[in-house]
């Protein structure tokens, strides 16, 4: 819910899709996904998939798109909640009449991507990663490349004869379009086989018309799920001068925790108005924001937005940060210890790409999840902390939780530790440990403490800053193990040995 939010700030008019797969509950699921306001959800069965799919994703995994889209549709139908959302489904339809026994079953719209990927050459190999596609459908070998046939033109003349048969059998039925008979599996009966093994399957729960003959009628063109505004619908209208000619500007906002995903909206006006990389100062845009911060703050926010907050925020701070800073601090008149109290909740800049984060306090679990490219700062965090992490720079001053590092595979992280017991906490079979020993990184980790202390007044950097010749030896430096090798600057040299696989 929170992730279609998100999306629909960046974009009120983009329609956002949910895909599930097709199994046992997917109706319970798809309820949920309807409340949460999603304008799509592509029920995807177990068969179909492209050359590039294992054979293990295909023939195993999930049910047949008959079985997940009959249930979802039925339970949205009882819970008035059909007409909130587009079904879609795929999973390996072939014929003009799977499609209109789809639309019995119903859904709205259709995936077709096996047999077009076949229309346009593919023989299903599945060698694609390897660069040695037999059809030059996927590859990179020029020579390869040159054996390829395929055309628009073949995928437009395949789809043609799908509406021609389904218009075929819609005829058949005394139907005039495929619109009149979505939802009507009073349509459908089970055919009999002859075979007692075939005859004994049930498929009457598939064929139940919830509400009864009648098919899902409404205007496609007038959007259905529209969420409220945040606090960006002001900020849009209060920095007008920034959003029209580029002025310098910065803004003070009271915030409660109900007010989500700030900066998201704004930051999709930078990019329509100045560019993703665009010549604006970290800073141009500054916005001050006083008390408790609800999810998403910051997240996909881009360069020439800064957010400062002088309190706390919830979950998911940074999410897919594009190159914003953000700062989050205590209340001035906060008697708390920051080090010792959460600041900012748990999946902080999940994804991030670029930008900067220092937080006055401690962050919660699975932080810096998938981080790519942004540098960070905070004074302690809890479980899998920079979990998958592959670029940008991570500075925790303080404890951290349990299974650090894992899959871990790019970027660089520096834990202070004058207690000893952070390699206890670490994931270890893909990262290494060491001091920080090169001027490079020692240069890196103080330039980032300095900045944590410039932007948030933070005590414990004050404090590291003042010793830094002794504090910088309580410094552990993870990285990760397959980067050692392709580092511009070595590690020190106390690096622990990697242990042969």
């Amino acid at each position: 819910a929170q992730l279609i939010y998100d999306l629909k700030q960046i974009n009120p008019r983009a329609k956002v899709t949910v895909k599930l797969v097709s199994s046992s509950g997917v109706g319970t699921i798809a309820a949920g996904v309807a409340k949460a306001k999603a304008d799509v959800i592509l029920i995807s069965g177990h068969n179909g998939g492209t050359g590039a799919s294992p054979a293990t994703s295909i023939k195993y995994a999930g049910l047949p798109w008959e079985m997940g889209l009959t249930e979802a549709h039925q339970v949205l139908a009882m819970n008035n909640l059909r007409e909130r959302v587009t079904l879609r489904t795929d999973g390996g339809l072939r014929t003009g009449r799977d499609i209109v026994m789809a639309a019995m079953m119903g859904a709205e719209e259709y995936g077709i991507g096996t047999a077009a990927l076949i229309a346009m050459g593919c023989i299903m190999v599945r060698q694609c990663q390897s660069n040695t596609c037999p059809v030059g459908v996927c590859t990179q070998d020029e020579r390869l490349r040159a054996k390829f046939t395929g055309s628009a033109d073949k995928v437009v003349n395949l789809i043609t004869f799908y509406a021609q048969e389904v218009r075929e059998i819609l005829a058949q039925i005394g139907a005039r379009s495929l619109d009149e008979i979505i939802g009507r599996a009073d349509l459908l009966t089970q055919v009999s086989r002859g075979a007692a093994n075939l005859d004994d399957l049930d498929l009457n729960p598939l064929l139940i018309a919830v509400d009864g003959s009648r098919s899902i009628t409404y205007d496609r063109t007038k959007p259905r799920n529209a969420v409220p505004d945040t606090l960006d619908a002001e900020i849009i209208k209060d920095g007008h001068r920034f959003f029209e000619d580029g002025e310098k500007m910065q803004l003070s906002y009271a915030v409660r925790n109900t007010l989500r995903t700030i900066g998201t909206r704004a930051s999709s006006h930078i990019v329509k108005k100045f560019g993703m990389r665009n010549a604006l100062q970290p800073d141009h845009l500054t916005v001050k924001l006083t008390g408790s911060c609800g999810q998403s703050l910051g997240a996909f926010s881009v360069r020439g937005l800064k957010l400062e907050v002088q309190g706390d925020a919830n979950d998911y701070v940074g999410k897919g940060l594009s190159g914003g800073t953000i700062t989050v601090r205590p209340l001035m008149s906060s008697p708390l210890k920051a080090e010792e109290n959460t600041i900012i909740g748990n999946t902080v800049l999940y994804g991030a790409t670029d930008g900067f984060l220092f937080a006055s306090g401690r962050a919660g679990e699975r932080f810096g999840v998938r981080n790519s490219g942004a540098s960070v700062v905070v004074e302690g965090c809890g479980s899998n902390g920079c979990e998958y992490m592959t670029g940008g720079a991570a500075v925790i001053l303080g404890r951290i939780g349990a299974n650090f590092g894992a899959g871990m595979t790019g970027g660089m992280a520096y834990v202070y530790d004058p207690e000893g017991v952070a390699e206890d906490m670490m994931n270890l079979e893909t990262i290494m440990t060491c001091a920080v020993g090169h001027p490079h990184w020692e240069m890196q980790l103080k330039g980032l403490i300095t900045r944590h202390h410039e932007e948030t007044g933070s005590r414990m950097a004050e404090r590291i800053l003042a010793n830094w010749d002794r504090e910088r030896l309580n410094f552990l430096q993870v990285c990760p193990k397959e980067m050692v090798d392709r580092l511009p600057y070595p590690l020190s040299d106390e690096v622990a040995k990697v242990p042969a696989e």
